[in-house]
């Protein structure tokens, strides 16, 4: 059933060509949306083509779904790059970081917006995004899993900002959910050095909301998609758009737009 419905809605890496050139596969099941990074060989680095699925998937994600899980085939969720973008014959058909520098800067301006629309997507109120994370979580890994409202690790999980140390910056979407987790001292230290950040550190600073052993992570993410879907859904998605503007109000802003959508939900339940 739910590869009939992945069939019907956006498909899957099996039947899709441009989900299976960018190495995604996606199922949906009911309310439930999973993303898996598919290419466990290469420890599912990233290419142009991984970020062009990710926003067809949220162009296309039906309305029905309220929770979205983002996890990686085989022992990693993902190292982040695949290298061959730094190269002069880049990934083939895809072309290469080399090739882009080549184009004017507004150009390469609009491809890095492209590919950070299949980060931005995850933080969409109506949604609650899970990453589920083991193993590497490198560059752009790390900022897939950022993308996310929660994440679930795994023990064996390690974070790395790796671009400042290959000249670069993070650019899909990573800082401002690493700033607003950690903070941003922490956000410094953990970039600027390009250091790993295991599973304990992760747990203590705020990267994470739960760590298990490697076993126990899709039972783990299981139980809290159930506990997600335990919750009415319309209030949730309000609660959310509450939780997500909290930072950028005073309290007497944020006082007022908890009232305004207390009433809509009042007037939608009662009215």
């Amino acid at each position: 059933m739910a590869e009939a419905q992945a069939r019907q809605h956006g498909g899957n890496a099996g039947d899709d060509p441009a989900m299976a050139e960018g190495g995604v596969r996606f199922e949906v099941d009911g309310e439930i949306a999973t993303i898996t990074l598919d290419r466990p060989e290469k420890r599912n680095a990233q290419t142009f083509a991984t970020w062009s699925a990710l926003a067809r998937i949220g162009e296309t994600l039906p309305e029905r779904v309220r929770v979205v899980v983002v996890k990686g085939e085989g022992p990693s969720f993902s190292a982040g790059i695949d290298l061959r973008m730094f190269t002069a014959e880049g990934v083939p058909g895809q072309g290469s970081f080399g090739s882009a520098a080549k184009s004017d800067g507004a150009s390469f301006e609009q491809s890095i917006r492209r590919a950070q629309a299949g980060f931005l997507w995850l933080r969409r109120p109506e949604i609650v995004s899970i990453a589920a994370v083991q193993g590497h979580a490198i560059g752009a890994g790390f900022q897939l899993a950022l993308a996310c409202d929660l994440r679930i690790v795994a023990d064996d999980v390690s974070f790395c900002m790796k671009e400042p140390a290959l000249g670069l910056v993070p650019d899909l979407t990573g800082t401002k959910p690493l700033v607003e987790l950690v903070g941003l001292a922490k956000a410094i230290d953990i970039c600027l050095t390009a250091r790993t950040v295991h599973a304990d550190e992760a747990m203590r600073i705020g990267l994470a909301e739960r760590v298990v052993a490697g076993g126990d992570l899709e039972q783990a993410t299981r139980e809290k998609v159930e506990q997600l879907l335990s919750t009415n859904r319309d209030a949730a998605a309000a609660t959310k758009r509450l939780l997500q503007g909290a930072q950028g109000r005073t309290l007497e802003e944020q006082s007022r737009a908890e009232g305004i959508e207390q009433a809509a939900r009042i007037k939608a339940l009662f009215g």
